[in-house]
């Protein structure tokens, strides 16, 4: 992972962090459902957000490397992977 992405991955992790804490205090509150679950949704969107970053910096350095290598098996390795993480995010 390039070092700006890390730093930028690790930001928003701890951005995220504190939504998750502020979501489990609002159960403990026993805030309004709705409430919750809008928070719920600002949390899913930040960690598809923050998946999309990390895929992105995937495509542009580990992927990229392997297409342009004359190894066929590493570049096969990195489409199967390609393939089964984006396969996994339908279900």
């Amino acid at each position: 992972m390039r070092e700006d992405t890390q730093t930028s991955t690790k930001k928003r992790l701890a951005r995220i962090e504190g939504q998750v804490r502020g979501v489990a205090k609002m159960v403990e509150d026993d805030r309004y459902c709705i409430d919750i679950v809008r928070q719920v949704q600002a949390i899913k969107a930040a960690l598809s957000s923050l998946e999309r970053i990390v895929l992105d910096d995937h495509l542009e350095t580990c992927v990229e490397t392997a297409l342009k290598s004359d190894d066929m098996n590493q570049r096969r390795a990195k489409v199967a992977e390609l393939v089964a993480i984006l396969d996994g995010r339908k279900k």
